[in-house]
């Protein structure tokens, strides 16, 4: 009997151990996928081309209730204009009631500028920086977390997760996910996390024509894009994470 306790004991410090190094190497892997593709616009450049942004802004920036000119801008002012608000949302909200847009109907007419995003849209933005804030915050935390359970693989001599039962756990995820999508519809889930993430009382929903930020993205096109980059990275990042642990927890438990 306290052979078989024993043995549950070790089996349970094992599956607890394998999760705790699982988890926390997902949640490490996007917030670096996160960081990785801020570097790149998060892709705006290729999706603006995939999406056709340009004759979307075409369409509705002169339907924009608030702002005028914007269907005059170019393809580079939109790229600058987005690189402006990924670095703004990057950097707590610095700089997002300060960026401009300027245009000039025709070479008769004098260039004009006007501020970009609304004070709701600056909000939405704000809250979106104190989330990539939170992210972070959260991320340091399970690198700590990741870092112990790699401490106690190494003092427990325990054997990694395997590849089958990473892949086989990574395909599970992904099948549920996809489930739940294919249920819910990706709108419905995009909403649904909006309303449990922001404020009550701050906006997040922004139509084409009252919201330049929302014709510039062409939301939500451009975020399901996006997601697609970030979930690939980060499924990549985590494979080649899991990769190395088990060649190093491998190797040192031979050692031993």
């Amino acid at each position: 009997m306290p052979i078989n306790r024993h043995i549950f004991t070790a089996k349970l410090e094992g599956t607890v151990a394998g999760l705790l190094l699982t988890i926390t190497s997902l949640i490490i892997a996007f917030w670096m996928s996160w960081h990785a593709l801020a570097q790149i616009n998060f892709g705006y450049s290729l999706g603006y081309q995939v999406l056709d942004i340009g004759a979307h802004i075409q369409r509705y920036g002169p339907d924009n209730r608030y702002r005028n000119g914007f269907e005059y801008t170019t393809r580079d002012q939109h790229e600058a204009l987005f690189t402006q608000i990924v670095n703004g949302i990057q950097q707590g909200g610095k700089g997002l009631p300060e960026i401009r847009y300027q245009y000039q109907r025709n070479q008769f007419q004098p260039a004009r500028s006007d501020t970009l995003l609304r004070p709701p849209e600056v909000v939405h933005l704000q809250d979106v920086a104190n989330l990539i804030t939170l992210f972070n915050q959260a991320a340091v935390v399970c690198l700590l977390l990741l870092l112990c359970s790699i401490a106690y693989y190494r003092w427990k001599n325990l054997s990694p997760p395997t590849a089958r039962q990473l892949g086989l756990g990574t395909v599970m995820i992904i099948v549920l996910l996809g489930v739940i999508l294919l249920i819910a519809g990706p709108t419905q889930v995009f909403y649904w996390l909006h309303t449990q993430v922001f404020p009550d009382d701050h906006q997040w929903f922004f139509y084409y024509q009252e919201s330049l930020m929302t014709t510039l993205m062409k939301a939500p096109d451009l975020f399901g894009f996006i997601a697609a980059l970030w979930g690939l990275l980060a499924l990549g990042l985590f494979a080649l994470t899991q990769w190395l642990l088990q060649i190093a927890l491998t190797k040192q438990q031979r050692l031993d």
